[in-house]
Order: structure tokens, then sequence, then C-alpha cells
């Protein structure tokens, strides 16, 4: 038991280390323009290549090019969701200062990119079943996951009192993180519609080099641009946060408790 307390206390030690509001700000001016730039740059390097440059499949023809835009949105839709609850998991075990106020700038970003995962699906699922939606068992799950996404930024707001929006919404962010494994495995688990995935860390992939290399250019591309939004977005949050504070503070009167943890409010510049 012991063992597992100290355990513990060192992991919680390390997660708080990076806490500070004020070494958060600092690192992320830091690193805000690496993410920002190199994103825009990938994104559009990807997008131009792969709509304009790549070869058509020889089945599905150009109606392919969707994929440019979708299999990134789906990589972002659950790893925005895992991102989620880490940061769940931190706020309810560690009460990790900027755990909650991370939960609530990524919510709405991954629920964004979630709709457009779900809407990219849907026009690329039209031409090749005939339909804008099946009840499938991929489609079905990201589908969850997508209003897991809305019941959390709901969540988080629906109290009087923040702390308990914040722990409400954290454990619904790690009860929401079973639908993870079942948007992974669907395919191999039920006989769907949806193909199997084209990328797996235990094979070759099964699409030519012409696609799968503009396919990786804006994979990364996104994924930079979603820390890059998330983390502009928590820098905004953190700094709004001591601004309602000085208010406050100049006002005479204690600051609302509105942030997501203890020493937002006492944050060194």
């Amino acid at each position: 038991m012991n063992a597992t307390q100290s355990l513990a206390a060192r992991t919680g030690g390390f997660f708080h280390r990076y806490a500070n509001p004020g070494r958060f700000l600092r690192l992320g001016a830091r690193l805000q323009p690496w993410l920002t730039w190199p994103a825009l740059a990938l994104s559009i390097t990807g997008i131009v290549w792969g709509l304009f440059f790549s070869p058509a499949d020889w089945q599905q023809g150009d109606s392919v090019r969707i994929m440019y835009v979708h299999v990134p949105a789906a990589w972002l839709a659950s790893s925005g969701y895992m991102a989620l609850a880490v940061c769940s998991l931190l706020s309810l075990v560690w009460r990790h200062p900027l755990a909650d106020l991370a939960a609530v700038e990524i919510g709405p970003v991954g629920a964004a990119i979630t709709a457009v995962c779900l809407a990219t699906g849907s026009l690329w699922g039209k031409p090749m079943w005939g339909t804008w939606w099946v009840w499938d068992a991929r489609l079905t799950s990201v589908l969850v996951l997508f209003f897991l996404y809305l019941g959390h930024i709901a969540l988080i707001r629906a109290f009087d009192e923040p702390q308990r929006g914040y722990r409400a919404a954290a454990i619904l962010g790690l009860a929401g993180a079973v639908d993870l494994p079942i948007i992974k495995f669907s395919v191999q688990w039920w006989n769907t519609l949806h193909q199997p995935d084209s990328i797996t860390l235990t094979g070759a992939p099964t699409m030519s080099t012409a696609m799968l290399w503009p396919l990786l250019v804006c994979t990364i591309g996104f994924t930079l641009g979603f820390a890059a939004i998330v983390v502009a977005r928590l820098r905004a949050a953190i700094m709004e946060s001591r601004v309602r504070t000085a208010l406050a503070a100049r006002r005479g009167r204690p600051a609302a408790r509105e942030d997501a943890g203890a020493g937002l409010d006492g944050a060194v510049a």
C-alpha cells in the first residue's frame, strides 16, 4: 500500500511540476508559433497534394480524395477525446490545477473536428454506399463520440458552482473513453460497411505510397493545428482568469471561484 501511495505521489508531483499557470503561459507562448505555422504549411501542402496531385483510386475514383480531410479528422476525434479523458483522470486523481481548464478548451475543438469527420464521412458514403448515412458500427460509435463531446461541454457548464461541473464532466470524460476501443475495433468485431483501416501498427499500409504520403502530411498538419488551437484557447482562458482576479481585487472582494483548480488565481506571471 505504501509503495502504491508513493508511486501515486511521485506521479502527481511530476504532473504538478508542469501545472503552474505562469510556467504554462511561458511555455505556451514559445510553443505557439512552432505549432501554428507548421500546422498551416503542412495542412495546405497535404490538401493541395492530395486533391490535385495524388492519383485517383481504381475503384472509388476521385471521391477517395475526401480521405485527406476525413481520415485526419477521424484520428483527431478519437485522439482529442483521449486527451480529454487524460485531463479528467488528472483532475479526479491528482487535482491538477490546469486539467479541468484544459478539458473545457478541448471539448469544443474535439466536437468540431468530430462533426467534420461525420460530415466528410457522409459525403464519402453517398457515392460509395448510395446513401448519406447507415447505422454502421463505426459510424454509430463516432456519432456517440460526438454526443459525448456535446454532453461534456454542456455538463461542465451546467452547475452554479463550477467545481461541481468540473467533477461531473470529468466523470463523464472517463466513462465515455470506453467508446474509443469500440470505434477502433468496430470494423473487426462486426460485419460493417465501413472499410477496414488502411494503416495499422502491425502491418504494411494497404494503399499506394502516392496516396499515403499526402495523407500523412495532412494528418500531421491537422494534429499540430488541433494542438495549436487548444494551446491558444487555454492561454486565453488563463489570462481571462487573471483579469477577473485582478478586477475583483481592485473592487476589494474575493474573486469568484470560476477557475479550474486552486493555484490559478495566485499564479506567478
